[in-house]
């Protein structure tokens, strides 16, 4: 009995000692202030088969025919090469490109799933921002992930926010997007 409490006394300290590093080693997180912010607009036209709109489409549907799984897209992927604008005119010249896919992952109601690379090449910044995240498209806002980026935005890491500024029928859609970097090198 007496072996094993000298052996409970070690593990408590080890566990106390262990305890102690980690409080002392570990950082906050508290919320700062954004080290970058930028609020830009996402053109989307979407490729209409049936309307030939090739000329002015900026993505297309590579996987199925809407409805085909249901009323909400449910499957059909898109993938983009939209322009990025500084104000909501989309005849205004591009300060980035949206590169990659989206695509509804659900049969209840509208939800997409973004996976995509901002291209800048302008005179303010060069260089990229890689976006990744769940559009829940009812919901006024929308937070995705920035999770890393080159040039200008050297492993970058922070959040987009989305918010819905216009849809057009199926054919288009803006997006504001508030752009906050946490970590900037």
């Amino acid at each position: 009995m007496e072996k094993f409490s000298c052996y409970f006394k070690i593990l408590i300290f080890i566990i106390l000692i262990t305890s102690c590093f980690l409080i002392a080693n570990s950082k906050t997180l508290k919320p700062k202030k954004p080290c970058k912010q930028l609020v830009l607009y996402y053109h989307d036209i979407l490729f209409n088969v049936t309307i030939t709109n090739s000329a002015n489409a900026t993505s297309a549907n590579v996987s199925n025919p809407p409805n085909v799984l249901g009323d909400y897209n449910f499957g059909m992927l898109v993938v983009f090469d939209d322009p990025i604008t500084e104000d909501q005119n989309l005849v205004s010249t591009p300060v980035a490109r949206a590169q990659g896919f989206y695509l509804y992952n659900m049969k209840s109601k509208y939800n997409a799933w973004f996976a995509y690379t901002l291209v800048f090449n302008s005179s303010e910044y060069c260089g990229t921002l890689n976006i990744m995240g769940a559009d829940i498209i009812d919901q006024k806002t929308r937070d995705l992930s920035i999770v890393g980026g080159t040039g200008d935005f050297f492993m970058a890491r922070g959040v987009v926010t989305f918010s819905t500024d216009a849809v057009e029928g199926l054919g288009y859609f803006r997006l504001k997007m508030d752009i906050k970097l946490y970590e900037c090198y």
